[in-house]
Parts: C-alpha cells; structure tokens; sequence
C-alpha cells in the first residue's frame, strides 16, 4: 500500500495515546500485517519499521516520478499562484507527475511548483540541505517540517539520495562505516542521539533537550552533552 496523506504517524500501541514511534509521509509504502479494528499493524518498506496507523483508504498504485526537495512544499488547486491550498507535503515525500504547465507540476488532483521538486533518481551531496530544518520542532518520532527527532533528520537525507539508513540511531551507528575523526558530514553518535558534522568546528541535530533543530559548536556541544546527560560519544561514521 502506498501512503496518500501528507504525514500519518506511527503508534507504538493502538491508542492515539500511545507514544509516536515513526511517521509514513505521502507516497511511502508499507506492508499491512495485520488489521485489528480502526488499526492497521504495519511495516514501512523504506526501513522496515513496525507499528500501528489508523485504518483509511489508501491507494495500490502509484508510479512515483519525483521528490519534494524543500523543507514544505505547497500545493495548488490550480496551476496559478493565487490557488494555493491548505495542504503541504514535507521534505523527501513522493509524487506521480502527470502533467506540467509553465512552474507547475500536476500530480493526483493537485498542482505544486517545479522549484519545490527534483527527479526521484537525482542526487546530491548527502547533507548538502540539511540547514533547511534548523529551528524546526523537536519531535519525538517525527519525520516532517512539523516535527523530526534526531535519528529521522539523518535518515532523511539518505533517504532524498536513494540510498538506505535506519530509522533509530542504535541501528545506524551499526549499518554506517566508522570514521576516524571529526569531519564535515561526520555522523556523531550518543547513546540514543545522533548528530550531523558541518564542518569540524560545528554540528546540527534535534536537539530535544532545547525541543527545536539546532546549529552548535561541536565542543561546546560534547561538554553540554556530557555535563547534563552523562553522555559521552560512543562513535563517529
């Protein structure tokens, strides 16, 4: 099954008062293992991840063509600036292109600027964009310019590349290659955190403890960690 909604999110439990483990985004599959009344139990096909959605009507097919490459991406009624709508789609969420006029793409019933967008096979330096998320709301499970933890920041732009990483950060320390020092595109590893390299000198991650998606200074960044998490690093990819 494929996902037509901009974000669902993934529960651990089936209960809207259960934690938010993950999030689907538009256009990503996933495997229904099991449904069990007003809940779907699944699993994503990007990262294998397991959890509960509410049960709605979802699409089968649907041949994705492009990606959305901004933070948020609008969409329009009609191929005209002053017919937006409500509705945005987020960072690396997945689109059947069908039509095009002038700066606008039509997918599905709705229409989106070509600028918002980039071929699914186009790729670039992995975290070249990554700065687009700074200040954006900590959450926990989340994968969107509404919300993302700290593990789904890295695994998105993995992810916009075509390329596979783990949702948590206890498996991506495993699955990446270890690096020998500090770097720009350093992966830096915490039990349980995870930061991006943007130079030597300073980091960006989702920040829980500051609740937003921040730009660092590395040292500063190792001290304040291990000061009030009792954290140290436990690896560099």
């Amino acid at each position: 099954m494929i996902s037509n909604y901009p974000i669902i999110n993934i529960y651990e439990k089936t209960s809207l008062k259960s934690k938010i483990s993950s999030q689907l985004l538009f256009g990503e599959k996933f495997e229904i293992l099991r449904k069990q009344n007003e809940w779907l139990k699944i699993k994503t096909s990007y990262d294998k991840y397991v959890g509960y959605i509410k049960n709605r009507k979802f699409t089968k097919n649907l041949k994705i063509t492009h990606k959305i490459s901004s933070l948020r991406a609008n969409l329009y009624s009609k191929p005209e600036r002053n017919c937006k709508t409500n509705i945005k789609l987020s960072f690396c969420s997945l689109i059947s292109v069908t039509e095009e006029i002038k700066n606008f793409y039509r997918f599905d019933k709705y229409w989106i600027k070509k600028k918002d967008v980039k071929p699914i096979n186009f790729k670039q330096n992995i975290f070249k964009n990554i700065c687009m998320f700074t200040n954006t709301r900590y959450k926990w499970g989340g994968r969107s310019y509404k919300g993302i933890d700290c593990s789904a920041l890295v695994q998105l732009f993995f992810k916009f590349n075509n390329l596979h990483c783990p949702r948590d950060t206890k498996d991506q320390i495993i699955y990446f290659k270890k690096a020998k020092k500090i770097k720009k595109d350093a992966i830096i590893f915490w039990r349980g955190h995870v930061a991006v390299c943007l130079s030597k000198k300073i980091l960006i991650h989702a920040y829980g403890p500051k609740k937003k998606v921040l730009i660092m200074n590395i040292k500063k960044t190792l001290k304040l960690i291990e000061k009030t998490a009792k954290l140290q690093v436990i690896g560099i990819r």
